[in-house]
């Protein structure tokens, strides 16, 4: 049975004077990404992944690159994957973050504050992903992205409203800040289970 897994990039570096989607991991990401590498060549976790696909985020991309380093498998930058547009607003303070991001959710086909709809935004993730499993339907791959749409995702393919509590948040895994991951079966695009965090990757 081919699997896809959906991770999310770990931990960044907040940088107000940047734009969101240029950010980079800060140390504990990128430690939990050696991490996970490690386990790669020791304990062989996803040596069936032969395809790598990710948003071209460069927190992203800073976590595809050193896993398809290790697997030496096919990376796939596909830059629909995305989080949600949040351009509107650029950088806002935590408090207020979290505020809008719970109005994002709660009304999917309302902008909160000038973002992308989550609507739009499970929409778009979707059809990225088809289209990508579309060519990729016998070998596991590994999608790798942001958390919001991720969520959508999730909620898509389980067949759940859109809704904050299937978020990646620290109080479905554990994980504060990112990097968590959910598998589903290719074939069925049925989701196997919820969110994880990446040190439980299998």
């Amino acid at each position: 049975m081919p699997i896809a897994r959906y991770l999310s990039h770990p931990q960044v570096l907040i940088n107000p004077d940047k734009d969101v989607p240029k950010w980079s991991l800060n140390e504990i990401g990128q430690a939990r990404v050696r991490q996970l590498t490690e386990r790669i060549t020791k304990d062989g976790i996803l040596s069936d992944t032969k395809y790598v696909i990710s948003s071209n985020e460069t927190k992203a991309l800073e976590t595809a690159e050193p896993i398809v380093d290790i697997l030496g498998c096919t990376l796939t930058i596909c830059p629909l994957m995305h989080e949600n547009d949040r351009s509107s607003t650029g950088f806002l303070k935590p408090d207020e973050f979290e505020r809008v991001a719970d109005q994002f959710f709660a009304n999917p086909d309302v902008s909160a504050r000038g973002w992308e709809t989550a609507q739009h935004a499970q929409t778009r993730i979707l059809q990225q992903v088809n289209e990508s499993l579309s060519s990729h339907k016998h070998d596991d791959v590994l999608f790798v992205g942001h958390g919001g749409v991720g969520t959508l995702l999730y909620c898509a393919l389980s067949g759940n409203e859109i809704h904050r509590k299937f978020d990646q948040g620290a109080a479905n895994t554990g994980a504060v800040g990112g990097g968590n991951y959910f598998a589903f079966d290719i074939n069925t695009k049925k989701p196997l289970h919820g969110w994880h965090a990446m040190e439980e990757m299998k």
